[in-house]
């Protein structure tokens, strides 16, 4: 018998604020931004946030400041406060006393594409007319948009904002999405320390990739034209090979482990030969680079006239500086494009690419296996199927191959930073897929090689990569460098073509024997029979029935021989497990016919368990659970998985025979009661009260 089901996969005077509440014992719909400034306007009052208030717990969780802030409106600030004077520019931005240089080269990049800037910074926003104190931005967190609600009291000290600030004392709509992002992840001090590509990620969706510049792709220059054309986000960095060179300023004028964005590229004829330069900005605001082309450089001597007004070329240190493609190149290490559309920048052809998100988690016991180096766990890891149909339209050489990107993001670490949570180390292997197989076994990563991977492990939020491969079937591995590492994850998988996708391992079905039929009557039975049915006597007593306890005592003195398989025997609890699963007509204990089954059945967990346990110890690792459990006739997803090593397991994360016993128990009664009520085997059924606790408590 056998059956499978596929699982869904304002001034000084204190204000009154104005909250979201809700019915007892009823999550309240949390209340939208006009709802909530209709609120404010309808009292008379100010906004004030209930879930990020103006004290010490929104800046940091490690250390208080050395000095006193004190939080301020705008309107507490300036005389005439601007959400935005004469548009949003990079001009905007200006570093304050924190370490967030990489969201600041992210929003000076945001600045240069207007319509992506009104998506993240709804424009519409005043200090003037309907004001309440109340603002909102939109941000891109794992596949979706969210809308977050501030106030607007800024951290100051001496009546000037401590943190991001305008060149305006009048303009703040970029303290403002500071303050969005930092209620987004947690509080000011999460934001210290990170890459811009995430920021850019957050603001567009978009799908970030890394280029190295000591090795740097041929095309490199076109590639960074048609990233800005297309109005892409770029940031660049220079590497630091230890903590004590951050943000050390090199002769040139450039800063170490700072992170800066790329505003232009440009061309200019120079003595009868051409340039090519770079824009890049520093978040600062302040500190540029002094070598050849910039501001005040005898290079600008050479250049028309016409040219030199059309880049705007006046000399101010504003942070944004002009460099020699090449002189880039030698002095950054790392240059980061943020696609808002999944445009390839790769061909001079517009394409139109096809996304499929996938969202899984590690958790230990289950799928947290580690990389490859973990041979035993690997293969535990999550799986993903592509199907790529056909080829890209231009080929290399004649090769028949599709281009894609992988992107493995992990999801809340740096919200959960306050909880003493870091990013892990990440990666992901790409496997040419078997046929019909619905989760890949430890035995098929012995035997093959993997067919593309990224192309390190590394603690960033997203590891992504561009891959060709012939059209095909293959499976993506995504995982953690060491193994019972857990953490939510997203893998985004890009294709120029058309894909199919699924989640592996996702089914969940059951072989169950049917049962032996009786003997017509005992005179007909085998010798072996006999001697059952005599072994059963004399264990039953005179009602011919063996109950939960009688079990018991047969269970510890088979299994007194073998103190590995239960060392503590077998809980009682266990045995009434087994007599409701195999009792028929509800009586007390088991007659002979149904001892038989259950016994029977038992040498088959019995095998099943010890073909897992390879020292002979006693237990199953969690991860060996989903092995024994297929083994006897049981195929579990990775959520079933989950639920069985959270009830069965001990703190190693070890299971035990009796534990094992009675999750197989469970299981089976699980599959017989649900295939009892399925009668048309559509897997679902429908039931009243009465059934659902019958089949529940009966479990």
């Amino acid at each position: 018998m056998s059956y499978v089901f596929t699982s869904a996969s304002g001034g000084s005077q204190k204000k009154r604020a104005v909250k979201d509440r809700g019915t007892m014992g009823v999550k309240p719909r949390k209340l939208t931004y006009q709802e909530l400034k209709n609120q404010c306007l309808q009292q008379g009052v100010l906004y004030e946030d209930p879930e990020f208030p103006a004290d010490e717990s929104s800046l940091f969780y490690s250390e208080k400041p050395a000095v006193t802030f004190e939080w301020k409106r705008p309107k507490e600030i300036s005389k005439d406060p601007k959400f935005i004077i004469d548009g949003a520019s990079r001009t905007d931005i200006c570093q304050g006393d924190l370490g967030d240089c990489w969201f600041l080269a992210a929003v000076a990049s945001l600045t240069l594409n207007q319509k992506i800037m009104g998506q993240v910074v709804p424009l519409d926003q005043t200090f003037d007319r309907n004001y309440a104190g109340i603002f909102h931005f939109r941000f891109w967190q794992y596949n979706e948009w969210v809308d977050v609600i501030v106030d607007d009291r800024l951290p100051t000290f001496r009546n000037r904002l401590v943190f991001l600030h305008s060149a305006s004392n009048d303009e703040f709509w970029s303290a403002l999405l500071e303050k969005a992002y930092a209620k987004l992840y947690g509080g000011y001090e999460s934001l210290k320390g990170g890459n811009t590509l995430e920021a850019m990620e957050d603001f567009t969706g978009g799908m970030g990739e890394t280029f190295k510049l000591k090795q740097p792709p041929p095309n490199l220059y076109t590639l960074l034209q048609k990233a800005l054309k297309r109005g892409s986000m770029l940031g660049c960095s220079i590497d630091i090979t230890n903590s004590t060179e951050t943000e050390a300023r090199t002769t040139t004028g450039l800063v170490k482990g700072h992170a800066y964005s790329v505003t232009g590229l440009d061309q200019v004829n120079s003595r009868g030969r051409p340039v090519q330069l770079i824009r890049v900005r520093n978040p600062w605001g302040q500190v540029e680079w002094n070598g050849s082309w910039s501001d005040d450089s005898p290079e600008w001597k050479t250049v028309d006239d016409t040219e030199y007004r059309r880049l705007n070329m006046v000399s101010k240190n504003d942070g944004e500086f002009w460099m020699s493609f090449d002189d880039f190149k030698n002095n950054y290490d790392t240059v980061e494009i943020c696609n808002l559309t999944p445009d390839s920048l790769d061909a001079d052809a517009f394409h139109k690419w096809e996304v499929t998100v996938f969202e899984g988690a590690w958790t230990k016991g289950c799928t947290a296996g580690g990389c490859r180096n973990f041979q035993d766990t690997f293969w535990t890891n999550p799986q993903y199927k592509v199907k790529l149909l056909e080829a890209d339209d231009e080929q290399e050489d004649g090769k028949d191959e599709c281009t894609f990107i992988v992107a493995l993001m992990q999801k809340n670490r740096r919200k959960l930073r306050k909880e003493g949570v870091e990013l892990l180390t990440v990666g992901f292997a790409i496997y040419e897929a078997e046929n019909d197989v619905n989760h890949l076994p430890k035995e098929f990563f012995r035997f093959h090689a993997s067919k593309a991977k990224s192309k390190t492990y590394i603690n960033v939020r997203e590891n992504s990569q561009r891959f060709k491969l012939p059209p095909g079937e293959y499976v993506i591995v995504p995982t953690t460098f060491q193994p019972e590492e857990e953490a939510e994850f997203i893998v985004r998988f890009i294709s120029e073509k058309k894909a199919l996708s699924l989640e592996m391992g996702d089914k969940i079905g059951a072989d169950l024997p049917e049962p032996p039929k009786s003997a017509a009557n005992p005179q007909q039975e085998s010798q072996e029979e006999k001697q059952f049915r005599s072994l059963f006597e004399q264990i039953s007593g005179k009602d011919l029935e063996i109950n939960a306890y009688e079990l018991q005592d047969v269970l510890n003195t088979v299994f007194s021989k073998q103190k590995e398989m239960a060392p503590d025997g077998f809980d009682i609890e266990t045995c009434r497990s087994i007599v409701s699963l195999y009792n028929r007509n509800n009586a007390e204990g088991l007659g002979f016919d149904e001892f038989k089954i259950f016994w029977n059945r038992m040498k088959q967990w019995k095998s099943a368990f010890l073909s897992c346990d390879h020292d002979r110890s006693g237990t199953i690792s969690a991860h060996e659970l989903r092995i024994a459990a297929k083994n006897s006739g049981f195929h579990i997803n990775n959520q079933l998985l989950q639920l069985l090593v959270l009830r069965y397991t001990d703190e190693y994360l070890q299971v035990d025979f009796d534990n094992f016993l009675r999750c197989m128990v469970r299981l089976e009664t699980s599959f017989r009661l649900f295939k009892s009520f399925d009668s048309r085997q559509t897997g679902e059924v429908t039931m009243n009260l009465m059934q659902w606790l019958y089949m529940t408590m009966g479990i």
